[in-house]
């Protein structure tokens, strides 16, 4: 059987695996993207096996509203990325420190 603590370690691992992302990937915006995306999957899951632990579904209302700020922030971002591509034809983080109109 499948408890509250085997959700927990892989909710762990999904986070750590994006902080090492973050840190390891410093010059791509679009993998720092993905690694915020899945920072949130992993507090979802950690709200969803709370949730369903504990037995109410305020845990799961909150993955919703989560899920609405993740595809916001996808939207949002990846049109800024494309915005800043046409206009520096790179999307290297370094050379992105200077973002004057």
């Amino acid at each position: 059987m499948i408890g509250l603590s085997h959700y927990l370690v892989v909710a762990a691992i999904l986070f750590a695996i994006s902080i090492a992302g973050m840190f390891l990937n410093r010059k791509n915006m679009l993998v720092l993207l993905m690694c915020i995306e899945l920072m949130l999957l992993a507090v979802n899951l950690n709200f969803i096996a709370f949730s369903h632990y504990m037995d109410d579904m305020a845990g799961q209302i909150f993955v919703f509203f989560i899920l609405t700020v993740a595809a916001a922030e996808a939207a949002i971002g990846l049109a800024i990325l494309v915005v800043l591509f046409r206009s520096r034809r790179t999307i290297n983080v370094q050379e992105l420190n200077e973002l004057k109109g």
